[in-house]
């Protein structure tokens, strides 16, 4: 029996628009909103969409690098949505993130050795030749010679710069990491180096990841689960195969229709979407996709789908399923 490590349920992430003489709220950008997913320890969750589909907040909102609007964040069976963060600082230690610009997340004016050894710092762990230790250690471990802690970060390319944030996220042996577009910034060789490299120390280190992509070819092969998401909403979640195998929502059919086959031989029929992804402030009445669904009914705009359980594990938000 899988453990459950951390659990979200109806996560709301809305951000308030000032207007008027008073900065009063006059509307609010709705970038998560009510989504539930969890992730078994030791797990890859992979979280799929376009871009503006709310993945990057519902990860920071998760670490509450951002305050939720409502909704709960379970770790370990207790609700952390409501810690102060001084209550948070211990559980810092279990919960971290990787960012997607490998030169924008490191200090420029620091020499990579001490961004490495600044969460050992911040956390006050082991003494002063301990902390070199470690991160000679784990520069190592990620693939970085240890005489290059003297060097700052606009003397490595974008794949070492990668590995210097992995080495700064797992100094602290973390529990949990939300990778956040890890390797998009990266040309196509160093992809699959990172790639492996995260593969091969969530085997070591016994990792769970949130992976957050829109790079479905990478996603089918780093996921153990997947999760869909548009405009702040979850309309699919499924087991890696399983979902690439038999997507069931439109949404979801048509971002796998965009990936690449790597045999000539098989045709794939491109399902082209309609129009642009709706803005957060004022999403669509009911279901947020029917103004771009091949397949919208007249119930579409009137109610929200439920999300229903048509295969174990395998979760749809549609009303087409329903109808079935």
């Amino acid at each position: 029996m899988a453990t459950r490590l951390v659990e979200v349920q109806k996560l709301k992430k809305w951000f308030p628009i000032k207007g008027g003489v008073f900065s009063t709220t006059v509307a609010s950008v709705k970038a998560v909103d009510e989504v539930s997913f969890f992730i078994n320890q030791g797990e890859t969750l992979s979280l799929v969409g376009e871009s503006g589909s709310g993945k990057t907040t519902a990860g920071r909102t998760l670490l509450k690098l951002l305050q939720p609007t409502s909704g709960k964040i379970i770790y370990k069976g207790k609700d952390i949505t409501k810690l102060t963060p001084n209550q948070m600082r211990p559980l810092r230690r279990n919960m971290q993130i990787m960012f997607q610009d490998p030169y924008g997340s490191l200090n420029p004016r620091m020499p990579v050795g001490d961004i490495i050894q600044e969460p050992l710092d911040v956390h006050g762990i082991g003494t002063r030749k301990e902390r070199k230790q470690a991160v000679a250690t784990m520069m190592e471990t990620v693939g970085l010679r240890s005489e290059y802690e003297k060097r700052y970060p606009h003397e490595f390319s974008g794949g070492q710069r990668q590995r210097i944030g992995v080495a700064r996220a797992l100094i602290i042996n973390p529990e949990l990491l939300v990778l956040d577009e890890p390797i998009s910034a990266l040309d196509v060789s160093i992809q699959s180096q990172i790639i492996n490299l995260l593969q091969e120390l969530q085997q070591r280190l016994n990792l769970t990841y949130l992976f957050i992509a829109h790079d479905l070819a990478v996603v089918r092969h780093m996921s153990d689960r997947v999760a869909v998401m548009y405009l702040g909403k979850i309309v699919e979640t499924a087991e890696n195969d399983e979902l690439f195998d038999h997507p069931l929502h439109p949404y979801t059919q048509a971002l796998l229709s965009a990936v690449p086959v790597p045999d000539p031989e098989v045709k794939r029929e491109r399902i082209i979407l309609q129009g642009d992804i709706p803005s957060p402030v004022n999403p669509p009445s009911g279901c947020h996709f029917r103004t771009r669904c091949p397949y919208a009914m007249p119930v579409c705009k009137e109610q929200e789908p439920l999300a229903i359980e048509v295969a174990p594990g395998h979760t749809v938000a549609c009303h087409l399923l329903t109808k079935k």
